[in-house]
């Protein structure tokens, strides 16, 4: 018998199909390559959160559009197999879900990515599934996470969510049209160095996001110590140092582990705990083996064969 959960989340936005390459080094114009080794999984920002969530012990729900397309299916697939509840903003679309493929240089860990995301799949705010509306009412979710791929789907929710008291986090991956109605119900807003929002430059975005009324801010650098507000407290935390194998989801993972920890801790320590669990996933090559086994597994059932 598993352990109980440690907290419910909803993870709302972003989820793909993704092909996953190492490569020694990115082709050029013309060239072909043969990779050292692939992975395929769902991915997208929310998707791996939610998978990061539910693996530390939590119990996830994604909220994304999929519809009905073959593609669809081995990505539900890896979600059940990660023990995440998908839960679909279009069931009836026909189009592929968004397919993403992404080359991983094995001497740096550092990624290409070319992917659609979420353009042409963008669903009304006012189109919510009634029951998960009910679920939000009686509080059955203790955080919800909100990549932004969403955006009017994401301002409903970050809304209800914060008039029930419901925490919000902010996934601020990039600066994307109309984040700010979002990150003005927002209580945590965990941002990377790339998100920069209109007429701000580095230096001015924490205070930028302090000044939309969010108490407790952050950016991540990479390698780099992590920069917080906490209230009117500024400070750095450092994050481990490793040798990286695959960075792609790093920030994914980051965030998921956030909502998983910032339900048992402060908010500095959930940063500190956040850090080290994306740095062991970043010294293995694709999204989830680093991961012992899938958190429905008896682990103590598993061998190696052979």
């Amino acid at each position: 018998m598993g352990e109980p959960s440690k907290g419910r989340g909803l993870f709302v936005g972003l989820t793909t199909l993704d092909l996953i390459y190492q490569v020694e080094a990115v082709p050029t114009s013309n060239q072909k390559v043969v990779a050292q080794d692939v992975a395929i999984a769902a991915g997208g920002p929310a998707t791996n959160a939610a998978v990061t969530f539910a693996h530390l012990g939590g119990d996830a729900m994604l909220l994304s559009s999929l519809g009905r397309h073959p593609i669809a299916g081995p990505i539900r697939a890896d979600l059940a197999t990660w023990g995440v509840q998908h839960l679909d903003l279009d069931p009836e679309r026909q189009a592929s879900p968004a397919v993403s493929s992404i080359l991983v240089t094995a001497a740096t860990g550092d990624r290409a990515v070319v992917s659609r995301n979420a353009v042409g799949a963008q669903v009304a705010g006012d189109r919510l599934p009634a029951d998960l509306m009910q679920a939000l009412k009686e509080r059955r979710f203790d955080v919800v996470l909100l990549d932004g791929h969403q955006m009017a789907v994401s301002e409903a929710i970050a809304q209800q969510s914060k008039a029930l008291g419901i925490p919000v986090v902010v996934d601020g991956g990039s600066w994307k049209p109309s984040f700010g109605a979002v990150l003005r119900h927002t209580d945590y807003a965990i941002c990377s160095a790339n998100f920069l929002p209109p007429e701000c430059d580095s230096a001015d975005v924490l205070p930028y996001l302090r000044s939309l009324g969010i108490a407790q801010v952050a950016r991540t650098h990479g390698s780099q110590p992590v920069e917080y507000l906490n209230g009117e407290q500024a400070g750095q935390i450092a994050v481990p140092t490793i040798s990286p194998v695959d960075t792609l989801g790093a920030g994914d993972i980051f965030h998921g582990a956030f909502c998983y920890f910032i339900l048992q801790t402060g908010f500095e320590a959930a940063i500190a705990q956040a850090a080290q669990v994306a740095a062991r996933a970043c010294q293995f090559f694709g999204p989830r083996r680093w991961m012992d086994a899938p958190p429905h597994l008896d682990k103590s059932s598993l061998s190696n064969e052979g």
